[in-house]
């Protein structure tokens, strides 16, 4: 492998939180980079690798092999079958995968897993929250009508396997959003909700908080990644790993509002727990009045490929 400017292919299902956790490692390793939506044909698409074997007609991908690249990074189940592929045909070729492949790491050169998914290896790399693409420093310009003084964000998530998320906590969450509002009055909260968000969810959003809030139904440009660089607190459903993982990059306070799970996941157990002992996050639930702290900016895509770099160069060496 080339160390200055591989050729790296990102290969996901095509979503938005996958591309983002390729792009977070790829942009660290090289500018030379091709990304590819992953496509496989039933069963294949259905069920989870391990279970059938892996041959070149399960891809509806057409791909450009004459161009082999020397890095691959792959996120989600449906790439795992293409990274593997790609690793037993090509063997020189490097391939990453980021999160529980749920098979055996000794197909990938790397694994990513967050820890707290309790996933360990000798090729496994462990990542403090999800793995992303932002950065700490951006120059966004404004493009919004939104005071960035003082502003609150509040990420609204959804309902997913873990979390319920009903009509009685959007109206608790909507009244300890009004109360911020009342005693902040010089703040601005801006609303955002996320492809999960339901129309209930919106509907009462927009009922409770039209008046007090900028609220993005995901019409027009979404405003995310402008808030994640010019608020100066957070509030986020604990729903999703991912937001408040990026949410992180901002060294600014986060509040997490707690929604109550239909099962036990001790996955999302841990996560919150430890960006909790990290001092990243603290709950609103039983939030009094704001309050203002600091913490060290997760740059983990930056340490990670930094890992990645120094393992091929000591294999190089080596062999």
């Amino acid at each position: 492998m080339k160390i200055d400017n591989p050729k790296i292919w990102s290969l996901t299902d095509g979503s938005q939180g996958m591309i983002s956790q390729t792009k977070g490692i790829a942009n660290e390793l090289s500018m030379n980079i091709e990304e590819f939506k992953t496509e496989i044909i039933f069963p294949w698409n259905r069920l989870q690798p391990g279970i059938l074997p892996i041959f070149s007609w399960i891809f509806k991908n057409k791909l450009p092999l004459s161009e082999i690249p020397d890095v691959v990074i792959s996120c989600g189940r449906k790439s795992v079958y293409l990274s593997v592929y790609l690793k037993k045909k090509y063997p020189n070729i490097i391939n990453i995968h980021i999160q529980n492949p749920k098979i055996s790491s000794k197909y990938f050169s790397f694994v990513i897993v967050p820890n707290h998914d309790a996933v360990y290896g000798e090729n496994i790399i462990n990542s403090i929250g999800a793995i992303h693409h932002f950065k700490k420093s951006n120059n966004l310009k404004n493009h919004y009508e939104i005071n960035t003084k003082n502003l609150i964000t509040c990420i609204i998530g959804g309902e997913n396997n873990h979390y319920n998320f009903s009509k009685k906590n959007t109206l608790d969450l909507c009244e300890r959003i009004k109360k911020i509002k009342i005693y902040n009055n010089n703040k601005e909260i801006l609303v955002i909700t996320s492809r999960r968000t339901n129309q209930e969810i919106k509907h009462i959003l927009k009922k409770e908080l039209n008046s007090l809030c900028t609220i993005w139904f995901g019409e027009g440009k979404n405003p995310y990644e402008f808030a994640l660089y010019n608020s100066s607190y957070f509030i986020i459903t604990s729903d999703s790993t991912s937001m408040i993982s990026e949410a992180s990059i901002s060294g600014k306070p986060i509040y997490v509002y707690q929604l109550p799970m239909k099962r036990k996941s001790k996955r999302f157990i841990r996560f919150h727990e430890e960006f909790k002992k990290m001092n990243i996050t603290r709950d609103f639930n039983t939030l009094d009045k704001l309050e203002n702290w600091a913490y060290p900016i997760l740059e983990e895509s930056e340490r990670i490929a930094g890992i990645i770099k120094k393992r091929i160069i000591e294999r190089k060496n080596e062999s």
